[in-house]
């Protein structure tokens, strides 16, 4: 079975065809079908992931999964959660993953509460009117650092600390970090459901 992944993000996406080897469906992405980018207008992750999902079953045809993730930052009241990847916009810097990075550190400069979420939420259609999505949620809670750490990994990663590892995620080896990462979870949770309920 072919599916479409409802992302152009490069980090993403090769994290996604890893989690989704043991399946055997062939991913393929949307952008690769001239499909574009949907819009995301809502304030959570799963309407976002259930749009983008469905967007891209109507445009080709295919199953769709998408994902919609973010950091949650407790100081912060949960934000910038789904305006994440945009978080470096509203303090005067150009979109990037390290432009986020620093907007986030000069943010929480002066603030001793450091504890956030990563937070990863998939959804997958059979079709643009399945009645049934099917839907998983990964999250992980640790800590902001203080300054980046490590250089695997993208977004947010350098300055993710995870307790259990006693390091960030950009710190760990890339096969650790996919397996326990916010992604990782919900991916896993996300396979398990599609054997369960399409195979």
């Amino acid at each position: 079975m072919k599916i479409v992944l409802a992302s152009n993000n490069p980090g993403k996406l090769s994290e996604l065809y890893a989690m989704f080897a043991p399946l055997g469906y062939e991913l393929i992405t949307q952008g690769s079908l001239g499909i574009p980018e949907a819009p995301e207008p809502f304030h959570t992750f799963i309407e976002n992931a259930l749009t983008k999902a469905r967007h891209a079953a109507q445009h080709s045809g295919l199953p769709a999964v998408a994902d919609d993730a973010g950091l949650c930052v407790d100081a912060f009241g949960g934000l910038p959660g789904v305006d994440t990847a945009y978080y470096a916009i509203k303090f005067g810097y150009s979109k990037s993953d390290d432009n986020n990075v620093t907007a986030l550190l000069e943010q929480m400069a002066g603030i001793d509460n450091r504890r956030a979420a990563m937070v990863s939420t998939l959804v997958a259609l059979r079709h643009a009117d399945d009645p049934e999505p099917l839907v998983a949620v990964g999250r992980v809670v640790g800590e902001i650092t203080r300054e980046r750490r490590g250089s695997n990994g993208f977004g947010f990663d350098p300055v993710m600390y995870i307790p259990e590892f006693g390091q960030t995620f950009a710190e760990l080896p890339i096969e650790v970090k996919n397996a326990n990462s916010h992604r990782g979870r919900a991916a896993a949770a996300m396979v398990a459901l599609m054997r369960e309920r399409w195979v």
